[in-house]
């Protein structure tokens, strides 16, 4: 659990209200594929730029980050930095990076390339089919 989760939900305890700052009134999106199954459709794949990536919402509650190094290849990673948790930000300048410590990754593997987080983005495995991204 992150400092803002567990912030957010201590001020909703003792307050009994909820910020708009903790999100209210916005689905929960849980890193990762939420309730999502294999062959489920995560994204099309024209919603992924080449060179690029997309973080994108799946099975309802969750959220991957989808990374597209070629035409043909898409990769998938849980987009919680295993430092704290903060969503990391789409690849920009070569690098998926962390918003909240600066820790910057690989967009081609998940790997760590620099900052405090202990270990890579972990992977999701995908395939394209057709013209669409699906969970494998």
């Amino acid at each position: 659990m992150d400092r803002r989760t567990l912030l957010c939900g201590l001020l909703a305890l003792t307050a009994g209200v909820t910020s708009t700052a903790c999100g209210a009134g916005e689905p929960a999106r849980r890193p990762g594929v939420g309730s999502a199954r294999a062959g489920d459709r995560v994204a099309g794949l024209a919603d992924v730029p080449v060179g690029s990536g997309a973080l994108v919402d799946v099975g309802g509650d969750g959220q991957l980050l989808l990374v597209r190094p070629s035409e043909s290849e898409v990769r998938a990673f849980n987009p919680a930095c295993p430092h704290q948790g903060t969503t990391v930000n789409p690849p920009a300048g070569g690098t998926i990076s962390c918003p909240t410590h600066r820790s910057a990754f690989d967009p081609a593997t998940g790997a760590v390339l620099s900052g405090p987080s202990p270990r890579g983005l972990a992977e999701v495995a995908v395939a394209v089919s057709g013209l669409d991204v699906v969970l494998s």
